[in-house]
């Protein structure tokens, strides 16, 4: 009985370790058969710091095609006897008890010995619950195509506005602006990474690989380029771009700006890496094949670098977004009525402003916390695309 007993025991040893064999091999040949681009997304699920961050992001970017939805307020809705109101109170509890999200209405009142003025919450007046889903009575533009009045949150109507982030000078919530401004500071980035990454592509491509004259004539164009310093350049084309015109046009300058010397490093890394790669073995077999010079350079020259390009990309984004928002901090970029977040901080270039109200610089955290992020997801993209990383 015990020899019987310890062979089946044996048996069962046996069979987990087949299992977990087979469990193996399946995992080495769905490895094995998988695409470059599915191994990336792999690689970048195991990046947990980089998969947070790159659901923040989408959510952002939502937040940005959407901000009437998700402001509780159009951008330049003023609020009569709310100028300069500090961020609202949100409370939870009334007389000990948790209750529904709530706050008071804000009265004015004056420093008796600074003479200057301030608001104070009416904790004896009465409570405005927050709701979801709250119609307002002005229309915005959903999509540029359609229109809506309804926000996720807010006061219903005949309530104190619901300013999370306080007010400005114009008693116009700056939460609801910092979000409209998401949509210029956010997306000016993308198309304008998005037009330097093919004059990169382009350019670096028939730099490295066709060589010759084109190589002479596009180095020598990208190193007069990098010679010239770059916040100078945008600040002089910004300037050259007139003031009066509107605001879709303005936004399609400026990213023109912005990418003017946006491609010359990629196309700088671009060239190199085709230098050294367009004479190897597979690189030659397919040409020897009758393959054309734009499909060896995007199929079989181009992903073998596909990390370098990523982090490139990356790291691009970030520079046009603080790019954006130093020229619109100084005046040159993005011009009111436009909101964006350089637009915004004009209001904090005063000393005394900040001191008063340092809720004006609150649009600086938003900058600060997008690169943040933008920097997170680049790291996560370049190790799952290192070929040396498992």
């Amino acid at each position: 009985m015990k020899r019987k007993t310890n062979r089946n025991n044996k048996i069962n040893v046996n069979q987990d370790d087949y299992d977990q064999l087979g469990q193996l091999v399946e995992t080495d040949e769905k490895i094995y058969y998988a695409s470059q681009w599915q191994l990336i997304l792999w690689r970048f699920g195991r990046h947990k710091l980089a998969v947070a961050s790159t659901i923040l992001l989408i959510i952002f970017y939502i937040m940005a095609f959407l901000p009437g939805f998700f402001a509780p307020y159009l951008k330049d809705e003023r609020f009569k006897g709310y100028q300069i109101s500090k961020p609202s109170t949100i409370h939870i509890f009334h007389e000990g008890k948790l209750t529904r999200p709530f706050i008071y209405d804000m009265e004015l009142k004056m420093n008796q010995e600074t003479f200057r003025m301030y608001y104070e919450e009416n904790k004896e007046g009465v409570r405005y619950p927050i709701q979801f889903f709250v119609r307002s009575e002005e229309s915005y533009n959903l999509l540029v195509f359609f229109e809506g009045n309804l926000h996720l949150f807010g006061v219903e109507a005949g309530g104190p506005p619901l300013m999370l982030f306080g007010s400005d000078s114009l008693g116009r919530d700056v939460f609801s602006r910092v979000i409209y401004g998401a949509t210029i500071s956010m997306t000016i980035g993308l198309v304008g990474v998005t037009i330097s990454f093919f004059l990169g592509i382009m350019l670096g491509g028939i730099a490295g690989y066709v060589g010759g004259i084109g190589d002479a004539i596009i180095q020598t164009a990208i190193d007069l380029l990098q010679t010239i310093p770059q916040m100078p350049l945008w600040m002089t084309l910004s300037a050259a771009v007139p003031r009066d015109i509107p605001v879709t046009q303005r936004y399609f300058m400026m990213t023109l700006v912005l990418s003017f010397l946006g491609w010359t490093r990629l196309a700088r890394v671009v060239r190199g890496r085709l230098l050294a790669m367009r004479e190897e073995d597979y690189a030659l077999a397919a040409k020897g094949s009758g393959a054309s010079t734009f499909r060896i350079v995007t199929r079989h020259l181009i992903p073998g670098f596909t990390s370098h390009l990523i982090v490139s990309i990356t790291m691009s984004i970030p520079a046009m977004i603080l790019g954006e928002v130093a020229l619109g901090f100084l005046g040159l970029g993005m011009q009111k009525p436009a909101v964006s977040w350089g637009v915004l901080l004009q209001d904090a270039q005063n000393i005394v402003s900040i001191a008063h109200q340092p809720w004006l610089i609150i649009p600086a955290g938003a900058v600060i916390l997008v690169i943040l992020l933008y920097n997170f997801v680049g790291d996560g993209l370049r190790d799952s695309a290192d070929p040396y990383v498992m």
